[in-house]
């Protein structure tokens, strides 16, 4: 049997795009493998779920210098005229494709941890890592959306309770990524005998992990267990304040350090009245039966959100990009959003836009040097 070569296994977090200390400011996409991609509005748009169009958004993304590429877990839409979200490609394969796709740039699949098994996980995780030459990464859900949940035929477990659940996940997959015997584990809800995961990722000491809890089980299990924290980021000040926290929980409790990131949506024009004239257009555009819908989902079932302060954002803000901010104005305005996004201490962003591949393009001739300038880009 042909051996995985040792050579093989060398990619270090300090190879990666996502860690090169040249970008001050990483950047990556967000949320173009659903319909509807960031927003759900109707103004009209190129993007469509297509798989020509995905690889054309991701390989538009390398050629820009971007770090990472990170999908949506969806498993069902929101309702409404748009059943936003709707449709969406499945994020592991999802991720494997663009791997092949590209070279340089992360790709991330986005893992609802109650619907795969670890050892599956841990193996697909492996062979993407494989696939990518030692770019990928796995963003850890632990599953908010009942209803989703339920299409697996299982009971929804309770806030706290999930974090546990995805605690013993987590632990199985990264035994079986770096331990030389094979793995038994006797927990509360995996019991697992002599399992093992060959070969091993390309990336030591495994693949990224990454997660956005922001409860205090949240908080933690981000903290002791992942590489980045995905902060949700409805104002800079809440931005900042959750950024600290999870920074703090990781040196003072675990003795490590963790990485934050955010992401946004972009509406750039050349002028000021331009971008306000389109974001408008995409505010009264909005399928407002569809982020009702998302809204209760999140006010009731998504505590790992932040609670208050993300159900007082509400409707706007969800329908524009999935509860985070919107960043609205000249290719000079946008800069000084981005800027103001790494002063308060979050390294890297993910964006979103109506229509990634025209918007990509002026993003690129209009805002990239001037992120340049700035200094947040090298």
């Amino acid at each position: 049997m042909k051996r995985t070569s040792p050579d093989a296994q060398t990619a270090s977090r300090s190879s990666l795009a996502l860690f090169d200390p040249r970008q001050k400011l990483k950047l990556g996409l967000f949320s173009f493998n659903v319909s509807g991609g960031m927003m759900a509005t109707s103004v009209p748009t190129t993007y469509e779920l297509s798989w020509k169009h995905t690889r054309a958004i991701a390989q538009k993304a390398e050629a820009m210098g971007f770090e990472a590429l990170v999908p949506v877990g969806r498993w069902r839409g929101f309702g409404g005229e748009t059943n936003f979200a709707g449709e969406s490609f499945e994020t592991y394969t999802w991720a494997a494709g663009l791997a092949e796709a590209t070279e340089r740039i992360m790709v991330f699949a986005t893992s609802h941890v109650p619907t795969v098994h670890p050892i599956l996980a841990a193996k697909q995780a492996a062979t993407i890592d494989h696939i990518s030459g030692g770019r990928f990464g796995l963003n850890l859900v632990m599953g908010w959306f009942t209803a989703e949940m339920e299409m697996f035929g299982g009971k929804q477990k309770e806030h706290d309770e999930r974090y546990r659940f995805g605690s013993e996940w987590v632990e199985i997959v990264k035994r079986l990524w770096s331990e030389e015997e094979a793995v038994d584990f006797d927990g509360t809800f995996f019991q697992i005998k002599q399992a093992i995961a060959r070969p091993r990722p390309v990336q030591n000491p495994h693949p990224v992990l990454v997660n956005a809890g922001s409860s205090p089980p949240g908080l933690d299990f981000s903290a002791k267990y992942c590489d980045i924290n995905f902060v949700g980021m409805g104002s800079f000040e809440m931005g900042q304040a959750a950024a600290s926290a999870v920074r703090k929980r990781a040196r003072d409790v675990y003795q490590r350090d963790i990485s934050t990131m955010t992401y946004a949506t972009v509406v750039c024009r050349d002028t000021e009245a331009e971008a306000k004239r389109d974001y408008d257009a995409m505010v009264a555009g909005i399928d407002w039966g569809a982020i009702d819908n998302l809204v209760r989902v999140f006010g009731l079932e998504g505590q790992s959100y932040g609670d208050a302060e993300a159900v007082r954002q509400l409707r706007t803000q969800f329908a524009m990009g999935w509860g985070g901010m919107t960043f609205v104005g000249t290719p000079e305005q946008i800069v000084e959003k981005l800027a103001k996004t790494s002063e308060i201490g979050i390294g890297g962003i993910v964006l979103g836009f109506n229509d990634y591949v025209v918007e990509l393009d002026h993003f690129d001739r209009k805002v990239m040097p001037l992120l340049r300038q700035a200094g947040l880009r090298s």
